[in-house]
């Protein structure tokens, strides 16, 4: 489909906020593309089935206060969706009884919710064998109430996994705002100060690398070395894993797509670096995404794009871990950015 087409489908579609139906059209409906679902039919995977719970993923706000360009949950300061106490509450009820080993909570920026220091202390009491919070870093600076947070996930011994585009200025700030750069650089030294990220540490410090631009992630290990080495001796920072995450055709980023002209190229590029020995371990399989609302998704990109579980047990209140666990999970064509190359998680390549 010629690219003029596409743009003039995009903007109809987008008058209705339908980004399925953009993802679903184009050189998908046209047949230039198989779809997401036939590829895994091929390898005897659909409907994609659930394995035992590891991770619950709960979002507690879209509020943010940065505006990134790949930003897949159109997060910002404008946002008004913030999880409530009493949604936190049936999500603590939950987390004390689920058998997942992981609690995973994200935004936004996480800190900004109102609640998020009480719902922190309460959920560490749970005895979660990992306890998670994404910072997007420049929060520990953006004001001097958040100038302690370092020390306040020490002392509750959350495990701080934080956006770093890149290892260096220009490539950090064209993609998450000017000043983002040297605002992480301190945050990142800040966090070292207290004991994260230290080789023998405890306190573990891990990166997320999303690429800038319409292209795949490079390899994991060899992005981590360069990382490493860039940051200990430009700015003596250290920090233990880098996980390289997909963008995914969706919100912002695929804004950019139409508005830069990358759509099909970049769809193209995922399907036909679509790895099936990445299905085996895609993230939706292990983990439950709860929305800011309480309701439960597959995955954080589902929730995004208002694709509940294919369950009779859709929100926080009625969870139900062995209903869940029944299920056929909901997959669209964006399902391709988690299963190209290495494939993409949360928690980085799941192939490497």
């Amino acid at each position: 489909m010629a690219t003029k087409s596409l743009k003039a489908r995009h903007n109809r579609l987008a008058e209705n906020n339908t980004q399925l139906d953009i993802l679903n059209g184009g050189v998908f409906a046209d047949g230039e593309l198989p779809y997401f679902k036939d590829k895994i039919e091929n390898i005897g995977k659909f409907p994609l089935r659930p394995k035992k719970l590891e991770i619950l993923q709960i979002n507690v706000g879209y509020m943010c206060n940065q505006v990134c360009a790949h930003c897949h949950v159109d997060a910002g300061p404008d946002r008004k969706e913030i999880m409530t106490r009493e949604t936190m509450r049936q999500c603590l009820e939950v987390i004390k009884n689920t058998g997942a080993h992981t609690l995973d909570l994200t935004g936004g920026a996480p800190e900004m919710n109102p609640d998020f220091r009480w719902f922190v202390e309460e959920a560490a009491q749970a005895g979660i064998e990992d306890f998670i919070i994404r910072s997007n870093l420049t929060i520990i600076r953006a004001n001097k109430k958040y100038y302690d947070l370092p020390e306040f996930f020490k002392k509750h011994n959350v495990h701080v996994i934080s956006s770093m585009p890149h290892y260096t200025r220009g490539k950090t700030d064209k993609q998450r705002g000017n000043g983002v750069f040297d605002k992480s650089i301190t945050a990142l030294q800040d966090l070292n100060a207290v004991g994260y990220g230290m080789p023998d540490s405890s306190l573990r410090l891990d990166l997320v690398y999303n690429p800038s631009g319409a292209y795949l992630p490079g390899n994991q290990t060899a992005m981590e070395r360069d990382f490493k080495k860039a940051l200990i001796e430009d700015f003596d920072i250290r920090f233990h894993n880098l996980f390289a995450i997909t963008n995914l055709p969706i919100a912002r980023f695929l804004d950019y797509l139409i508005a830069s002209e990358n759509y099909e190229d970049y769809m193209y590029a995922l399907v036909e670096a679509y790895n099936p020995a990445a299905v085996e371990n895609l993230m939706c399989t292990n983990t439950i995404s709860v929305g800011w609302d309480g309701w439960l998704y597959d995955c954080d990109f589902n929730q995004m794009l208002d694709l509940k579980v294919a369950s009779k047990v859709k929100h926080i209140k009625d969870y139900n871990e062995d209903v869940l666990n029944d299920r056929n999970i909901v997959v669209s064509q964006h399902c391709y950015g988690c299963t190209a190359g290495a494939g993409s998680s949360c928690q980085g390549s799941v192939t490497e």
